[in-house]
């Protein structure tokens, strides 16, 4: 190896020494910051794994107070964390307190649930509509399923109209909620009935289904 190959490498070892001398530091501390950061992602992840099973054990107690009349079931419920598990623990109290008769109680409730999910927030919306009009409140039940779309609101919206005399109106919605009703739907008979009922007419087609 020629003499000039040699203080060239050797030049080249000193320029790389003399870089570590000046940025090692930094680049240890970059390092380091990074193994904490992986360490603190694995961390995040393990704690939200965490909370996410407490929170299901916590589900699971509420459901079984519910199922058995416990006195706190309403309690534990209302401790839930705001979301998915929370919203389905507060719709099975309120199906538990209609059947207990409670139905001022059942309508707290489901006015309590917040949802981010429109297919849950309109199976809420529907099923107070109708405790709604069975306390005699079917103002609020109409005003709650004003936007409804489903064949399901519409009958629903049809019977508050029906509840508070206002049959044209009703007939609009049942026949409305026929049109958007599959033919082999088991309720499509009683939503003909009730069509029947407000002065109606079923379409000569729906009536042979």
């Amino acid at each position: 190896m020629a003499i000039d190959d040699l203080l060239d490498e050797h030049e080249q070892s000193e320029r790389v020494l003399q870089w570590l001398r000046n940025n090692g530091v930094g680049l240890i501390g970059g390092i380091a910051l990074g193994f904490a950061a992986i360490g603190g992602w694995k961390w995040w992840g393990h704690d939200q794994q965490s909370k996410k099973l407490a929170e299901a054990d916590r589900y699971s107690a509420a459901v079984e107070a519910i199922e058995s009349d416990d006195p706190k079931a309403a309690e534990l419920t209302a401790d839930l964390q705001p979301g998915m598990l929370s919203a389905l623990a507060a719709l099975e109290l309120a199906r538990s307190q209609v059947a207990a008769g409670k139905t001022e109680e059942a309508i707290a409730t489901l006015k309590g649930i917040a949802s981010d999910d429109p297919a849950l927030t309109d199976v809420v919306n529907q099923r107070l509509a109708r405790l709604q009009i069975e306390a005699g409140q079917a103002d609020a039940a109409l005003a709650l399923l004003a936007q409804a779309e489903s064949a399901i609101a519409l009958e629903i919206r049809g019977d508050a109209e029906f509840a508070l005399g206002k049959h044209d109106a009703a007939r609009a919605s049942y026949e409305q909620a026929l049109a958007k009703m599959d033919v082999g739907s088991p309720m499509r008979r009683m939503l003909e009935l009730k069509l029947t009922e407000v002065g109606g007419k079923p379409a000569e087609a729906e009536a042979k289904s």
